[in-house]
């Protein structure tokens, strides 16, 4: 627990002169969370990249899985603990177009884990939808 109140501090204090850049670019704010998102997730990321490197798709698969669920399921629980604890409302709505590609990912992955053994073309598919809410959260 004190790592992970290490980590958000560290997070609060990057987001500053990030959030910064990001208004100076004339980008969304949702930007902030994905950037922060995505260097919290780097080193699994990169663990996940090499697995799919050396033809171990189902270990790359559970790396990239396994590491996005822990980090948004231990965020959440951090930020609604601490809301709690300012007594400040907590708010996790999502959009109507990053709820559709929620919903999207949910029945991609699905398939994907169902099915057996992964596919570099379902890979593929994952990485697009990504791509396109990365896209979707800029223009936003």
């Amino acid at each position: 627990m004190l790592c992970l109140v290490a980590v958000v501090l560290l997070a609060k204090q990057f987001s500053y002169p990030l959030d910064y850049a990001i208004e100076r670019a004339g980008l969304p704010q949702a930007c902030v969370g994905v950037i922060v998102a995505t260097i919290v997730l780097l080193p699994e990321s990169i663990a996940a990249i090499k697995s799919a490197v050396h033809n171990k798709l189902q270990v790359s698969l559970n790396l990239a899985l396994g590491s996005a669920i822990a980090s948004i399921c231990l965020t959440i629980s951090a930020v609604a603990i601490v809301s709690l604890l300012v007594a400040q409302p907590l708010e996790l709505g999502l959009p109507p177009g990053h709820l559709a590609l929620l919903r999207l990912t949910l029945v991609i992955g699905a398939l994907t884990l169902g099915t057996g053994r992964p596919t570099v073309l379902q890979h593929a598919i994952h990485l697009v939808i990504c791509g396109f809410f990365l896209l979707v959260s800029a223009v936003a």
